[in-house]
């Protein structure tokens, strides 16, 4: 590759590096995970910086890099998951809705296929359009339009699912707390 168009590479790294790493950390849960699907994904990129015609293109390129080596990554898994009945509840650390709501939301997104959590992710998240996507990805906008719709009901299914779990342990708690105001009343009156 030729000096110019090392350089040329570097100040795109440079300037796109905070969109990038928010489009991966959209794709892998986990932010080392992003850090590490960008990194892989700038060298496959730099290797072939000079085929890139047209650099406007280049983020689109990326992404798609990103998004075939993440599913890669997630082929090539060790099946270690044990499938259970109900999904453990999203711990979430800080306390601000927002912060809460994108919790929730990221680790519902893990329920998805990669297919399917790659087209929520650039239709919803990075806001292409259907045709965007398709292109994107490689597939049709009917391929684009079905899977979108069967990953947004399937998201839907599983939010209301931890919503019933949620209200069913809060009465559970509130049922259990209850008994134990009667027993003290009971032991007060016995008394």
């Amino acid at each position: 590759m030729a000096h110019a168009e090392v350089l040329e590479f570097e100040e795109y790294v440079r300037t796109r590096q905070e969109a990038l790493l928010r489009s991966a950390r959209r794709l892998v849960p986990d932010p080392v995970d992003a850090q590490d699907l960008l990194q892989t994904a700038l060298v496959r990129t730099y290797g072939r910086w000079d085929g890139i015609a047209d650099k406007s293109l280049a983020d689109a390129y990326l992404r798609r890099v990103m998004i075939n080596t993440r599913t890669e990554w997630w082929r090539a898994r060790k099946l270690e998951e044990v499938p259970t009945e109900q999904l453990p509840d999203a711990s979430v650390e800080d306390v601000t809705e927002q912060h809460a709501d994108r919790a929730l939301l990221m680790d519902v997104l893990k329920v998805l296929a990669p297919k399917q959590r790659s087209v929520v992710v650039l239709r919803h998240w990075e806001q292409m359009s259907t045709e965007e996507t398709a292109a994107a990805l490689g597939m049709s906008t009917g391929t684009v339009k079905s899977t979108l719709h069967r990953a947004l009901a399937r998201l839907r299914q599983e939010l209301e699912s931890r919503e019933l779990h949620a209200r069913t342990m809060e009465r559970s708690d509130h049922n259990q707390s209850h008994a134990r105001r009667e027993e003290r009343g009971q032991e007060r009156c016995a008394a």
